[in-house]
């Protein structure tokens, strides 16, 4: 089965200023930067590549014009580069509406296998990292009292078994439970916190890192037949982010048949 035609911008996030990391490239960070733009909002990119971040910024900003995006590198173990990437949305657009945590790290091992330092790795980035940027997000849009809305990756293997998985169902599985409970606090100043849970998003770095033979098997457990565009799991989270999931908050929602 083929993609879906892909769906022009409605104006749902005009006006806004979003932050996401891990936005460089063409997975799904970079395709949610791009829908973003599409919908109205200006935009902060971020990430742990600064070549492909300045790629990606200088492509976006010839496309929709100057003003609409600033970028800085951004190392999510790091909590100075977090708040200085936020910081970077105030200084630019006067406010910080939404921040998008896609940054994630996977990896395959067996546990019997598998280094302390693997598994601190994959958490440290995957889990610790939606950690700060969330702290600090929350941090700011509570002062300003003006609301926000967060929006977090995860994953479906944060519900079910994969083999060779464990570090990063584990981190997926901790982002699930941090959206549930950092929504609860939130609520009481005004921001929403969600989260997106996909099954198989394909694109190039995927490709690189993971056999011919798991993408194939992945790919057979899907409903449609077919892996998820990452501009598919971009249309979800530009939901999240707009006023349409006004009342929704501390959910995960599946990009995919596949709960578990």
């Amino acid at each position: 089965m083929t993609p879906p035609p892909y769906v022009p911008g409605h104006h749902l996030l005009d006006g806004r200023t979003a932050v996401i990391t891990a936005a460089a490239g063409s997975g799904i960070g970079g395709a949610t930067a791009r829908r973003f733009l599409e919908e109205g909002a200006r935009i902060v990119i971020g990430d742990a590549h600064a070549r492909r971040l300045k790629e990606s910024a200088e492509a976006l900003t010839a496309e929709f014009g100057a003003g609409t995006v600033a970028s800085l590198p951004c190392d999510v173990t790091d909590e100075d580069q977090v708040n200085a990437l936020l910081e970077l949305a105030e200084e630019c657009h006067g406010r910080l509406d939404i921040v998008v945590n896609n940054a994630g790290l996977g990896g395959t091992a067996d546990l019997v296998e598998m280094t302390d330092a693997q598994w601190g790795r994959v958490l440290d980035v995957t889990l610790n990292g939606t950690f700060r940027c969330t702290r600090a997000a929350l941090r700011r849009m509570k002062a300003t009292g003006s609301g926000g809305v967060i929006v977090n990756n995860a994953s479906v293997v944060g519900w079910r078994a994969q083999r060779g998985q464990a570090h990063y169902a584990a981190a997926k599985a901790g982002v699930m439970a941090l959206t549930r409970c950092a929504a609860m606090e939130a609520a009481e100043y005004g921001v929403r916190v969600n989260a997106v849970s996909p099954s198989l998003a394909l694109h190039p770095h995927l490709v690189k890192v993971t056999t011919p033979e798991l993408l194939a098997e992945l790919t057979e457990r899907e409903a449609f037949g077919r892996y998820a565009e990452p501009w598919e799991v971009a249309n979800v989270i530009v939901f999240l982010a707009g006023d349409y999931a006004s009342y929704m908050t501390g959910e995960t929602v599946s990009v995919s048949s596949q709960h578990a």
